[in-house]
């Protein structure tokens, strides 16, 4: 293993990637990123809109072309089997997938395992086992038997989180995982992340939420395809890019034991 694929405690990293690059036609989304994600943390990626987040994560989870390197748990993206890939990295898209709705939310859970699963051997018992205890998590349980698409827009977030958690990874990447939610609700999700942590998981997620994003252990800084700053949530420096990013229409500051994001009216 090499230096760069390891975090500073000897631990291997969760992802890095190194020159990466994605283009959409002719436009670079993504130019030149080298970024280091530690084992154990959750990374919030921030930035205005066009920053390239959402790219950045299609692009770790595979399934966007890029130029550069990936390395997932320390090995390169490219060179592990789509099953273990799977198992390693779950991911939860911006918007649902329509074709889905019309499926029960206990069923879209279940998908979440098919990593699992052979061809052959259909649902086991540690896949239900899995999907109850996800549905349960995200308080979605008394509607598993209803299709998706009779949900409200913040209880099939729910149900998609729950499809995320199902899979049990060792990595989880989410964009925009507050989307729909009502402030309960977004609570919840930030205990949930603290709790996946606390389980030696890593939770990489793109917010627009900054406050919520101030939570997070390590924040990354995008703007016009490329990483500004990356620090922990406690950093001036951190702050003040973040700031700069958002043309200075925020301002960070101190609210007792945490930072919250406030708009600067003058």
């Amino acid at each position: 293993m090499t230096e760069t694929n390891t975090a500073l405690n000897g631990d291997i990293l969760a992802l890095e990637t190194q020159g990466l690059g994605v283009k959409r036609g002719q436009r670079s989304v993504l130019k030149d990123l080298n970024l280091k994600i530690s084992p154990g943390r959750w990374c919030a990626i921030v930035g205005p809109n066009g920053a390239g987040k959402s790219t950045l994560l299609q692009a770790l989870v595979g399934i966007l072309p890029y130029a550069g390197d990936v390395f997932l748990l320390g090995q390169p993206l490219q060179h592990q089997s789509r099953q273990l890939r799977a198992r390693r990295i779950a991911w939860l898209a911006q918007s649902s997938v329509q074709s889905a709705d019309d499926l029960t939310a206990y069923d879209v859970v279940m998908l979440g395992r098919i990593p699992y699963q052979s061809w052959l051997g259909g649902q086991s018992l540690a896949d239900h086992a899995a999907a109850e205890r996800a549905l349960k998590l995200t308080h979605a349980w008394a509607w598993r038997d209803r299709p998706l698409n009779t949900l409200s827009g913040g209880e099939k977030q729910r149900v998609l989180l729950a499809r995320l958690l199902a899979v049990e990874a060792d990595i989880f990447l989410m964009d925009e995982p507050l989307a729909n939610l009502d402030p309960p609700h977004q609570v919840d999700w930030l205990v949930l992340v603290r709790q996946l942590i606390a389980q030696g998981k890593t939770v990489v997620s793109v917010l627009h939420d900054l406050t919520f994003a101030l939570y997070a252990d390590d924040l990354i800084v995008m703007s016009d395809g490329k990483i500004q700053y990356a620090g922990q949530r406690d950093d001036p420096a951190l702050h003040r890019e973040i700031e700069n990013v958002f043309e200075r229409r925020i301002a960070i500051q101190a609210l007792d034991t945490h930072w919250v994001a406030l708009p600067t009216l003058t």
